[in-house]
């Protein structure tokens, strides 16, 4: 997996659960608080952390926030420093901003300035945000494990028109296809001989990081 650097900013429980995952996935991460309590706590699962107020544009300069793959706007219940952080990252350039919305209204306006993702956490969604920016083919995925789990991948267009025998995905990838979602219908246990098709879907059961890997062939 190629590493990429993220930005959180915001290090509630929203943004923390998504520190720390993208941290444990190898990923180079900057957390960003205006609380010096939350950002000594974050040291532990980040590669660096800071104190600072993001609706400032000289702090976020200072920062060299320009420089990052992707930045997280999590923080929790200001709307207005939400947005303003926003804005000021569009502003500076930032091709990425992922933010979360208090509710519709807030979401609205966080679209008007320019965010690429808006998201409505439920509780403790954190993680799943953070494996889907780690691999933009999944979909969905369930939980087995901390180390296994049940995903749902974009099948890559190079093995299109492939049949599973001959993609020996678990000899190749360590990851097995428990089903096909294709059109709206499901394969359950493909045979080996089964042809996948452009826009299929394969549901895949495996450890999360080989899942992970074959999530990013493009």
């Amino acid at each position: 997996m190629a590493i990429k650097q993220y930005a959180v900013i915001g290090l509630g429980r929203f943004g923390t659960s998504i520190a720390r995952r993208l941290h444990e996935a190898g990923q180079e991460v900057l957390g960003i608080d205006i609380n010096e309590e939350r950002v000594e706590d974050a040291e532990l699962y980040v590669t660096h952390a800071v104190v600072a107020d993001t609706t400032e544009e000289k702090a976020l300069t200072s920062l060299g926030i320009g420089n990052f793959d992707y930045v997280i706007v999590a923080i929790g219940n200001d709307m207005q420093s939400s947005i303003l952080t926003v804005s000021l990252l569009k502003e500076l350039g930032i091709k990425k901003v992922i933010a979360k919305a208090l509710g519709k209204r807030h979401g609205q306006v966080l679209d008007k300035v320019g965010a690429d993702w808006i998201i409505y956490p439920e509780r403790d969604m954190g993680e799943r945000v953070a494996n889907q920016l780690l691999s933009p083919n999944m979909l969905n995925y369930i939980e087995l494990s901390k180390e296994y789990s049940i995903e749902e991948i974009m099948i890559p267009s190079k093995m299109a028109g492939q049949n599973l025998r001959d993609l020996d995905l678990r000899a190749k990838y360590s990851v097995s296809v428990i089903a096909i979602v294709r059109e709206g219908d499901i394969i359950i246990s493909p045979s080996p001989e089964q042809i996948i098709e452009e826009e299929d879907l394969l549901v895949m059961i495996g450890n999360r990081k080989d899942i992970a890997l074959f999530a990013n062939i493009e």
